[in-house]
C-alpha cells in the first residue's frame, strides 16, 4: 500500500508536535489505515502482529475525541494482561504530551484497588483496563462507563483465550450502545468472529498482509526430537552456539517452571516468567534479563507480550507453538535493528505436523539439523577458541607473554605440550 506520512492524516496540532518529538514520520500499515476509518466513527476490526503499531492505531484516534472539559470515562481499552496494559497506558501518555487536562488510568490486578478507586474519583477520561479488574470496578460501582464513546478490545484472541469472554460481554452490554467499537487481533476465531457480530455495527476490516510473514534475517532451524530429550538438545544447542542472551518459550506455565529449574540446576543463568506470578516478580525478572544478569528468559507467549529487550540472539521454541502467528511472533523478538539472529524449534511427534503448517503459513522452508553430538560441541569450542589465539597474535605486549613461556621450555617441555595443556586447561573449564 501507499506510504502515508502523519502529517497526511489530518490529525491535531498537538499530536503531531508529539510525534515529531518521538522521532516518527511515516506511518505503519496498520496506522494508515486504520486512523482514517477510526477519526470517521466507523466500527472497525484490525488484524495486525505486534510490534505494527497498533497502539497509535487506536490510541491517537482515541486522543482525538476526549473532551478534555468532561472528567468522566469516555474511552476505554482493555487488555489481556497488566503488563500490556501498563503499555498501553504508557504509549498512548506519550502522544498525549500536549494535550492538555487529559487524564489515563490503567486498572488491572495485582494493584491495590483502593489507588484506582482514588484515581477514578479525581477524575479520568481514558481507562486502559485488563476485563478482571474492570468487572471488579463495576460491580463496586467505583466505575461508570455511561459516557464511554469508544472501546477498543487489543489482543482481543488472546483475552478469549484466556477466558475472559464472558467478563467481555457483560462490559460491553454496560456501555452505551451508541459506543464506537474496535478490536484488535493477531488471529480471528470463530469466538472473535462471534463477538464481532454481537457487538460491532457494519464494521470495516483493516488488515496487514504480508507475502511472506517472516523475520529476514533470522535463521530458522529445527530439530527432531522426543519429548523427554528435548531438554538435552536445548542445553547441546546454547553450548554449540552459546547466544549471549536468548528465549526459550513453551506453551505453558508449568512447562515454563520445570524448564526453568532443570537449566539453573545445570549452572545456566537463566530464569521464567508466566502469569502466574505476581507483578513484583515479573518486573524483578525483566530487569535481569535487560540488565544481562540472566542470559536466559524462558516464557509462554502471554507473559512474553511484555517483553521488549534488545540484542535477543536466539529464540528456542521448546514446544512448538499452538498457533501459526505466535511463532512469528516468537521469532520476530530476534534479529532487531537489522540484526541476525537464530530461531530453534524442538519438534517431537505429531508437532511435525503443526511445524508443517508453520512452514505453509510463514512460507518459508525451514533448515532440519541433526542433534548436535557432544564431539561437535567440543570441536566447535576448540575452533572458536583458535580463532581468537589468532586474532591475538598481533596483540602488542604478547612479547612478555612470549618470555614466560620460553622460562618453562626444556628437553622434557616444548611450545607445543605447553600450548596442548592450556588448551585442555580451556576446554574443562
Amino acid at each position: 500500500m501507499e506510504k502515508l506520512n502523519f502529517k497526511d492524516l489530518s490529525l491535531s496540532h498537538e499530536i503531531n508536535r508529539a510525534i515529531t518529538d518521538m522521532g516518527f514520520e511515516e506511518a505503519t500499515p496498520i496506522q494508515a489505515m486504520a486512523i482514517p476509518k477510526l477519526m470517521q466513527g466507523l466500527d472497525v476490526i484490525g488484524q495486525a502482529q505486534t510490534g505494527t503499531g497498533k497502539t497509535a492505531a487506536f490510541g491517537i484516534p482515541i486522543l482525538e475525541m476526549i473532551d478534555a472539559k468532561k472528567r468522566s470515562p469516555q474511552a476505554m481499552v482493555l487488555c489481556p494482561t497488566r503488563e500490556l496494559a501498563v503499555q498501553v497506558a504508557e504509549e498512548i501518555k506519550r502522544f498525549a504530551k500536549y494535550k492538555r487536562d487529559i487524564t489515563i488510568l490503567p486498572i488491572y490486578g495485582g494493584q491495590p484497588i483502593d489507588r484506582q478507586i482514588h484515581g477514578l474519583r479525581r477524575g479520568v477520561q481514558i481507562i486502559i483496563g485488563t476485563p478482571g479488574r474492570v468487572m471488579d470496578h463495576l460491580e463496586r460501582k467505583t466505575l461508570r462507563l455511561d459516557g464511554i464513546k469508544m472501546v477498543v478490545l487489543d489482543e482481543a484472541d488472546e483475552m478469549l483465550d484466556m477466558g475472559f469472554k464472558e467478563d467481555i460481554e457483560l462490559i460491553l452490554k454496560s456501555v452505551p450502545t451508541t459506543r464506537q467499537t474496535v478490536f484488535f487481533s493477531a488471529t480471528m476465531p470463530r469466538a472473535f468472529m462471534e463477538l464481532t457480530k454481537h457487538f460491532q455495527k457494519s464494521p470495516v476490516l483493516v488488515k496487514v498482509v504480508h507475502d511472506k510473514i517472516t523475520a529476514p534475517n533470522v535463521e530458522q532451524i529445527y530439530f527432531e526430537a522426543r519429548q523427554h530429550s528435548k531438554l538435552e538438545i536445548l542445553c547441546r544447542v546454547m553450548d554449540l552456539y552459546d547466544p549471549q542472551r536468548s528465549l526459550v518459550f513453551c506453551n505453558t506455565k508449568r512447562m515454563v517452571d520445570e524448564v526453568t529449574a532443570h537449566l539453573q540446576a545445570r549452572g545456566y543463568s537463566a530464569d521464567g516468567i508466566h502469569g502466574d506470578m505476581n507483578q513484583t516478580q515479573r518486573d524483578r525478572v525483566m530487569s535481569k534479563f535487560r540488565q544481562g544478569t540472566v542470559e536466559v528468559m524462558v516464557a509462554t507467549d502471554v507473559a512474553a507480550r511484555g517483553i521488549d529487550v534488545e540484542n535477543i540472539q536466539a529464540v528456542f521454541n521448546y514446544d512448538v507453538p499452538q498457533d501459526e502467528e505466535y511463532y512469528v511472533h516468537r521469532i520476530g523478538r530476534t534479529a532487531r535493528a537489522g540484526k541476525s539472529g537464530r530461531a530453534f524449534t524442538f519438534v517431537a511427534g505429531r508437532e511435525l505436523f503443526k511445524l508443517m503448517d508453520i512452514q505453509r503459513y510463514t512460507k518459508i522452508k525451514m533448515k532440519r539439523m541433526s542433534v548436535p553430538s557432544i564431539a561437535d560441541i567440543e570441536n566447535l569450542r576448540v575452533t572458536q577458541f583458535l580463532d581468537k589465539v589468532k586474532a591475538t597474535l598481533d596483540a602488542p605486549d604478547i612479547a612478555k607473554f612470549a618470555t614466560m613461556i620460553e622460562r618453562m621450555i626444556d628437553p622434557e617441555c616444548t611450545s607445543l605440550d605447553i600450548a596442548a595443556v592450556l588448551l585442555k586447561m580451556h576446554l574443562q573449564k
